[in-house]
């Protein structure tokens, strides 16, 4: 039975009935002409987001992503290092000497996968330098994906591919060329890297390009966006909290009262609204920080997006 059917068959009530009306109606959204603004939190690249996502990306439904630096570049370790990942199939029942093992192993933990430092992180990280130091050389200044979509488009990495390049979201997306927006870059592993060789001399911090120009970048994108843009929320953090901003700022601090507001929202969450435990605000409450209008259709579906999300984009795709 494809997703589409069998979502619309049993998902009825509580939070399965959300997903059902929420997917519902953004397949609408779509067909109408809207596109589709994504952002990731959490280690959904790590979940391999990108089986369902790379294929949103192809059929053209994705006009832009807002992600983590954890998303941006583990979707990339998850290519070039897919053999060499651990599994741990019971990971609750780890002890704290199970977990200084996989340490002493170089295998960094999450959930229940394990990134390898050597075959992922340090293998990307070879190709950045070099394409840090041809910056550098060049007086050349880049956003952080920036870099990723270079390397990949220029196919160094592709003797190193261990996942299927089909399900690579990133790979996808500099393909397209696909706006991409990924702030408090610096708090990643490639992030810290980068960090780390700044401080040792090796690069000056000018070559990457940091939340501001996101932000202004966003701005343009924004302005000159062709279609109404569904926002779809996997998790909360910076990752969603730094786009949809971009409306208040345009209407509030630019005085650009001409800017449409959000068109679609919806959040997929498992926090509950309390005094600063809920990041980002419930939709409701974004109407009254100028991010959504009363009428724009909104859905809170308070579940696990590692499960939602792939549903969502199944449906859409009708799989």
């Amino acid at each position: 039975m494809p997703i589409r059917r069998f979502v619309d068959e049993h998902f009825r009530h509580f939070n399965a009935g959300t997903l059902q009306r929420a997917a519902h109606s953004l397949v609408d959204f779509l067909d109408e002409g809207g596109r589709l603004f994504v952002t990731l939190a959490g280690a959904l690249s790590t979940a391999e987001i990108g089986r369902t996502l790379s294929e949103m990306i192809r059929a053209g439904h994705v006009a832009a992503i807002s992600c983590t630096g954890a998303n941006l570049e583990e979707d990339l370790f998850k290519l070039v290092a897919r053999d060499a990942y651990h599994h741990v199939p019971f990971p609750d029942n780890l002890s704290p000497e199970d977990e200084m093992s996989l340490h002493d192993r170089n295998l960094n933990r999450v959930t229940d996968v394990c990134i390898p430092e050597e075959a992922a992180i340090r293998a990307v990280e070879h190709h950045l330098l070099t394409a840090w130091t041809a910056a550098q050389d060049a007086g050349e200044s880049m956003l952080p994906h920036g870099y990723l979509y270079r390397l990949l488009l220029s196919g160094v990495f592709e003797d190193q591919y261990q996942g299927n390049p089909k399900d690579s979201w990133l790979l996808a997306a500099a393909e397209k060329d696909l706006p991409l927006y990924v702030p408090g870059w610096e708090d990643s592993t490639l992030g810290n890297i980068f960090a780390a060789r700044c401080s040792q001399g090796m690069f000056e911090a000018r070559i990457v390009l940091g939340g501001t120009h996101y932000m202004t970048d966003l701005m343009a994108f924004y302005r000159a966006a062709a279609h109404p843009l569904a926002f779809l929320q996997a998790g909360g953090g910076i990752a969603g909290d730094f786009p949809i901003c971009v409306v208040p700022l345009l209407h509030q601090d630019l005085g650009e009262h001409d800017v449409p507001l959000w068109s679609w929202f919806c959040q997929i969450t498992d926090a509950t609204a309390s005094y600063g435990g809920y990041s980002g605000a419930p939709p409701n409450e974004k109407i009254t920080w100028g991010k959504l209008y009363a009428t724009t259709p909104k859905f809170n579906i308070q579940s696990d997006a590692s499960i939602v999300l792939p549903l969502i984009f199944g449906y859409i795709l009708d799989l």
